[in-house]
């Protein structure tokens, strides 16, 4: 029985990063071989153990087969006669299929290490277009290796891909699961440049392919286009750090646009409305969590009125308080938060604007403190008629008082 490191945490170490995740596989041992050691199976579909102590992960040497479409098309052998070549032969891009035996060598098969250095994203071999989560996985690793080329023979393959329907067999919960990691990646806006590059956001996010070729204001994007616009507020928001449900509300903050009619654009005016109906559908198809649907769904609704609290026709009292309201900033105030620094991304995903000021957030933080202020008990309890309507005209004198000094 040999055991030998494999897949990121040889290539993290080869970069020098941290590594998060030590995954090992075992050639030449049984499952009862692992067991009599101590290790717990995990593996619902081939031989994966637990260490008693480590808890790491060992799976056993496998190779695969494919008998049908999509993701779970596969059959798994894990014989004792199953070389570590073969095992990484299965694997998808070379920098993922290099392993280190005990003594510190490098198995290096399928020439990883001088991908890693030419910062090359090549895969490893045919078997590659018969798993369709591998596109996606590409994608992802584009977006955490932003300044790695894709292999033209790579970019064919997955384009070959996409036209023969593979990625039509992708389950929706595994669809979502790799854009997640993705958006969370250092430059996320890569992973759907190359999803749409190859075709595969046509089909797996037509509501956010819908945006491209859509007219956009040029100081938005200098090509006028809304899906570029896009990609570049949702870098900003991976600049900002912004969270899971943040980042998915960057990207589809502005869905409306592809149904808005082309007399309109590239006005804003009308395309908020129009984007709940997409979001929607995606988050349905997607079976996308509710923490992140709620914050594209607000942030869809609002944002225009968050941009236009200043400006040369800046909201009244009384919008900003209905804004407020609307978002439910009694019970929601991290959320109102959250869409605040969505719109700051929209506000810097525009190119040269990656610093600009954008004073309206803590226009509103002062509006919401002021709203805050408000005691919505003892209105209600100094007189029974129209107690919403009492409470509203006291946010309203709140925000302008503090917002509007010199009209009170």
């Amino acid at each position: 029985m040999e055991i030998y490191s494999v897949g990121g945490s040889v290539r993290d170490a080869l970069l020098g990063e941290p590594v998060a995740d030590h995954d090992y596989v075992v050639v030449g041992a049984r499952p009862e071989d692992l067991l009599a050691l101590g290790y717990k199976p995990v593996g619902r579909d081939f031989p994966v153990f637990l260490h008693p102590e480590t808890h790491a992960e060992y799976a056993l040497a496998r190779t695969e087969r494919k008998h049908g479409r999509g993701y779970h098309g596969f059959v798994f052998y894990t014989g004792e006669d199953v070389t570590l070549e073969e095992d990484l032969a299965r694997r998808d891009l070379t920098i993922n299929a290099m392993a280190k035996a005990p003594d510190g060598r490098l198995i290096d098969p399928f020439r990883g290490l001088a991908d890693l250095e030419n910062k090359v994203l090549r895969h490893v071999g045919s078997a590659f277009a018969e798993d369709p989560v591998r596109l996606l996985r590409l994608a992802r690793f584009a977006a955490r290796f932003f300044d790695f080329s894709i292999a033209p023979e790579t970019l064919a393959l997955i384009r070959g891909m996409v036209e023969a329907g593979e990625v039509d067999h992708l389950v929706p919960e595994r669809v979502w699961q790799e854009v997640a990691r993705g958006l969370m990646e250092t430059h996320p806006d890569r992973m759907f440049a190359v999803l749409r590059e190859c075709g595969a956001l046509a089909r797996l996010l037509p509501e956010v392919d819908a945006l491209f070729g859509v007219p956009e204001r040029p100081d938005f994007h200098p090509e006028g286009d809304s899906g570029r616009h896009t990609l570049l507020v949702l870098r900003a928001a991976a600049g900002m750090r912004l969270s899971l449900a943040a980042r998915f509300a960057a990207l589809t903050h502005d869905l409306g646009k592809a149904t808005t009619p082309s007399e309109i654009l590239p006005s804003h005016h009308e395309h908020e409305a129009r984007g709940e109906a997409p979001l929607l559908a995606l988050a349905q198809r997607l079976k996308i969590p509710a923490d992140c649907r709620e914050l594209a769904l607000l942030t869809i609704r609002l944002h225009g009125r968050i941009h236009g609290i200043c400006g040369d026709s800046p909201l009244t009292p009384s919008t900003i308080v209905k804004t407020l309201e609307a978002a439910d900033f009694r019970r929601r105030p991290e959320r109102f938060e959250e869409m605040l620094l969505v719109c700051e991304a929209d506000s810097r995903g525009r190119l040269g604007y990656d610093d600009a000021p954008y004073p309206q957030a803590e226009m509103w933080r002062t509006a919401l403190s002021a709203c805050r202020s408000v005691n919505d008990a003892i209105i209600a309890a100094e007189t029974a008629a129209d107690i919403p309507g009492r409470i509203h005209a006291a946010r309203v004198a709140a925000v302008r008082a503090a917002l509007f000094p010199q009209e009170t």
